[in-house]
């Protein structure tokens, strides 16, 4: 009998669908990175024009606050707020936003070292851009943090897919937040504040707070924190940063009485420099978890002290220690540790997307029952560039947000914003 010829199968792709299925393979392993960049190249050249930066932009926001607010070692008060923006724009027409603070030459780091590297290079290289990135700088996170940020953004919506999916894909469709509050304001006392700001806080559905002490004594502040406690009842999460106001005697004196109020942890109440000096020391007599990091710039740092262990609840913020991946390799190594990972996030609308799509890769730090899943941090003081920079960005229900569905980090920023806070 004579056999039919089986008929050719032809399976038609768009250029985009088919760059996402080789992302979704190498983000869950299936393929290396060799193997996956260089199918990546040839359907981009397959299906269109390659992919390339053709412009890196950095904004410095500046805006002048009606109050002027701070923490506990702002002295004085501040007047104004700063951010730092980058835009990475492409032959395609496709953008990606970055953000970090605008210090330790972050904008002259970017503008003159980083942008070379980037001009002409396909977006989706990913893991070649980011060797490239860190050896131009000298290990300036912050730099690295905006530009890696936007990349991601950036090839987030080249590929059709959200950041987290990108990075193997979320754990969870919504994260827990905190409300980050309580800063000193001008003309304000405290004990007036800070019961008043927290009550109106968890009227509006947050179930965990944060307060900044350490501008007074420890007896002050610690009468402070229990009219908190008592205005917000025994339900709601508490949670002090000390801002580097204490000493290590000092630490633990108002370390014993958040013990006794059944705080959360007690975040970096010494100096951060030089390398967090004593704190391992301070975590071993502190009453309660002691968290830190915020000031991390790469993992090599972060490595030095989970070796230490320094801290119980490590802090890394992804605008500032190089990034997305680079937090969550953070994370990770600090999980092999036992030390538990809370990053830390005070910024606008672009560092806030950015890090719920962060917390949503992040497992919880046991096998239990999620109790103890990581919080994002939300500022609530002024701060223009946080629900106002973009047109789509999702709101607090019942103390969580939801992660960002649409491509890249999910978010639009609003130009005109951007232009009408410039300097």
């Amino acid at each position: 009998m004579k056999s039919m010829p089986i008929p050719t199968l032809r399976i038609q792709k768009t250029r985009r669908e088919t760059l996402r299925v080789g992302a979704g393979l190498l983000a869950g392993g299936l393929i290396g990175p060799t193997l996956a960049g260089s199918a990546a190249d040839t359907n981009l050249a397959a299906g269109g024009p390659k992919l390339k930066i053709t412009s890196v932009t950095t904004f410095l926001l500046r805006h002048r606050l009606k109050r002027p607010f701070g923490v506990s070692v702002s002295v004085p008060l501040s007047t104004t707020r700063e951010a730092l923006l980058v835009k990475i724009e492409t032959n395609e027409g496709l953008v990606g936003w970055g953000e970090t603070g605008p210090i330790s030459g972050a904008r002259g780091t970017i503008d003159d070292h980083l942008t070379p590297r980037l001009i002409g290079r396909n977006p989706l290289e990913y893991r070649l851009l980011w060797r490239s990135l860190w050896g131009a700088n000298f290990g300036n996170g912050l730099a690295v943090g905006a530009v890696e940020t936007a990349l991601n953004d950036l090839r987030g919506k080249a590929l059709n897919l959200p950041v987290a999916e990108l990075f193997g894909g979320r754990l969870r469709d919504r994260v827990p937040v905190y409300a980050s509050a309580m800063n000193y304001l001008e003309g304000s006392d405290p004990a007036e504040q800070y019961p008043a700001e927290a009550s109106a806080l968890v009227d509006q559905g947050h179930k965990a707070l944060k307060m900044r002490l350490g501008r007074y004594s420890v007896a002050r502040e610690a009468t402070v924190a229990t009219m908190v406690r008592e205005a917000v009842g025994p339900d709601i999460k508490l949670m002090v940063d000390g801002n580097a106001a204490y000493t290590f005697g000092s630490a633990l004196k108002m370390g014993q009485v958040l013990a006794e109020l059944d705080f959360e942890f007690f975040e970096e109440p010494m100096p951060q420099s030089p390398n967090y000096a004593s704190y391992d020391r301070l975590r071993e007599k502190l009453p309660l978890p002691l968290a830190g990091g915020e000031a991390l710039d790469s993992r090599a740092t972060a490595k030095q002290l989970i070796d230490r262990r320094a801290f119980d609840i490590i802090q890394p913020d992804l605008s500032l220690c190089g990034g997305l991946g680079e937090a969550l390799f953070i994370a990770e190594m600090a999980a092999l540790s036992g030390i538990r990972c809370v990053p830390h996030c005070w910024g606008g609308d672009i560092s806030i997307a950015a890090s719920t799509h962060l917390l949503s890769l992040m497992p919880d730090p046991h096998w239990g029952l999620p109790t103890d899943t990581p919080l994002l941090e939300l500022d609530q003081s002024e701060n223009p560039w946080r629900n106002g920079l973009t047109t789509t960005m999702n709101e607090v229900r019942d103390g969580f947000l939801d992660v960002p569905t649409k491509p890249g980090l999910g978010i639009e920023v609003d130009e005109d914003v951007v232009k009408r806070y410039a300097v």
